[in-house]
């Protein structure tokens, strides 16, 4: 029987894509240097701890070639990114811990792989919607991360690997960069916009990801790059108002230069007082949307859900009224 095999499991799309397999009575293992933190799926799935860059840890799994893995596991910038050597921070467990995957899989016979990559891959595209057969111009280190770890897995003809690019995947739990929006938001802040806010930020909701997921595996994991994002975004300004009324709350937006904006917020990051990335900021005033439609073709795949009505839910989730079940 196929097993489910999720590397970084505990976070915040292995969580629901571990329990969206679960209530299909899927057998799942987590593999995660953390503890899966909802005791209701602790209680259900074998827990392998260990970094996922560790070739003794993954024998552990005792990979047979039924077995798909879903190889999550990743540093991101929700994690605590080092002021120096983003790229080595990033490829330590980005592309190594990649290369160490595709090597137990070669070694067991195991063929099957769900890899999600990002669309930060694309960096600012030169069309809009961005196809995934764009040309790759990642801004920084963790884009270009995602794109060595693609070429890793994209060098072997013995797995069968569906990749996936995401906007951001937002959903209940989703924190990071929303964490600091959402404060704002509560305490009736202002909330700076960089540019004037007509733009297009498109997002995706985990669910929406996790359903992914289950397709790419349904359908034998299909050899092809696949875009992940929401259907008919709205603008960022409509975005921000939408969380703002659903939150009642008092804040109102605040439109500024986008040129001056980024040279701040550059220069605080060169000083060790980031607040966004390069990687994030350098094209939030940008149209990003992606084209899906190899994403149905190929799986059938539709979003379920608005990016406001996601961001509305990791609002509600910020605020403690829709946590999971322990």
């Amino acid at each position: 029987m196929m097993r489910h095999i999720i590397t970084g499991g505990s976070g915040f799309t292995g969580s629901v894509l571990t329990r969206r397999l679960l209530e299909r009575g899927k057998e799942v293992i987590n593999l995660d240097i953390r503890e899966q933190p909802i005791i209701a799926l602790r209680r259900n799935v074998c827990f392998v701890h260990g970094d996922v860059t560790d070739n003794e840890t993954l024998k552990k799994l005792n990979l047979k070639e039924d077995d798909v893995i879903y190889h999550l596991a990743a540093r991101q910038f929700a994690d605590a990114v080092p002021r120096t050597d983003r790229e080595g921070w990033f490829n330590d467990v980005n592309v190594r811990g990649t290369e160490s995957v595709v090597k137990i899989m070669k070694q067991t016979g195991c063929h099957k792989l769900v890899f999600f990559s990002t669309d930060m891959t694309y960096g600012v595209p030169s069309v809009c919607p961005v196809p995934p057969s764009h040309a790759q111009n990642p801004l920084g280190p963790y884009g270009n991360s995602k794109i060595l770890a693609e070429q890793v897995i994209r060098a072997e003809n013995c797995i069968n690997a569906t990749i996936f690019r995401p906007r951001l995947i937002t959903g209940p739990g989703r924190l990071g960069i929303l964490g600091k929006l959402f404060k704002l938001i509560k305490h009736n802040l202002p909330v700076p916009m960089i540019g004037s806010g007509n733009n297009r930020y498109q997002m995706v909701s985990v669910e929406d990801c996790a359903l992914a997921a289950e397709l790419a595996v349904k359908n034998a994991c299909p050899n092809i790059n696949l875009n992940l994002g929401s259907t008919a975004p709205p603008t960022t300004k409509e975005l921000l108002a939408g969380i703002i009324k659903h939150a009642n709350s008092k804040s109102t937006l605040l439109p500024l230069p986008a040129g001056l904006l980024k040279t701040l917020l550059s220069s605080m990051d060169k000083l060790g007082l980031t607040l966004l990335y390069p990687e994030q900021f350098g094209i939030a005033d940008k149209n990003i949307l992606l084209d899906t439609s190899l994403t149905y073709e190929t799986l059938g795949w539709t979003t379920s859900k608005s990016d406001i009505v996601a961001m509305c839910e990791a609002y509600d989730s910020f605020l403690g009224l829709n946590k999971p079940p322990a």
